[in-house]
């Protein structure tokens, strides 16, 4: 993780630190907003961002291709936790609570 990506900034910044501040930088919630998809906006990432990305394949090696392999393990796990996240919250909308101690008396 020796990459250097953007050579107008800190020349010894890893890879993954500048994918990560760029990324946060994107401000992608306002495409989201724009009804843009989850996919478009990453496509519009990557094309505006192509020449620093290049630069990074030009040297990836196994440990760069390791660390990769871990950020998307870390993605999938978080993309879980939030779909769970999301469950709960539907199946807790969808819970009514019933007061047994106010229920009618049925005569027979």
């Amino acid at each position: 993780m020796k990459k250097i990506i953007n050579k107008k900034r800190n020349k010894n910044e890893p890879w993954f630190k500048w994918l990560t501040r760029e990324l946060n930088s994107y401000e992608a919630f306002q495409y989201f907003e724009l009804g843009k998809n989850p996919r478009d906006v990453a496509e519009d990432f990557i094309s505006k961002n192509s020449i620093s990305i290049s630069e990074v394949f030009e040297d990836f090696d196994e440990e760069d291709k390791d660390t990769l392999d871990q950020f998307l393990k870390l993605t999938e796990c978080e993309m879980h936790v939030f779909r769970i996240l999301e469950k709960q919250i539907e199946l807790r909308n969808k819970i009514r609570f019933v007061d047994f101690r106010k229920r009618k008396k049925i005569k027979s």
